[in-house]
């Protein structure tokens, strides 16, 4: 064997053990102690939803007593006219 073909056969199987070991670490990353998932994390949607009352009725009702006071405030402001 002539030392272009062993040379050629330990860069390829360099070559291969670089994709082997690119291709079995996946796609995440470690920076600043987070876990990061991929390299366009920057880039991904912000799924935060903040805490707040499981039902919409409290809101509903709190809207309601709103309006029906405006109301009120309206009336009497006509009525004293």
């Amino acid at each position: 064997m002539n030392w272009n073909a062993r040379v050629n056969r330990s860069f390829c199987a360099g070559m291969l053990g670089v994709i082997a070991s690119a291709a079995l670490t996946g796609c995440q990353t470690n920076m600043g102690g987070q876990t990061l998932p991929s390299a366009f994390y920057l880039r991904d949607d912000v799924q935060y939803f903040p805490a707040g009352p499981e039902e919409l009725l409290p809101n509903q009702e709190r809207a309601l007593a709103e309006y029906r006071a405006e109301q009120e405030a309206l009336r009497t402001r006509v009525d004293a006219r």
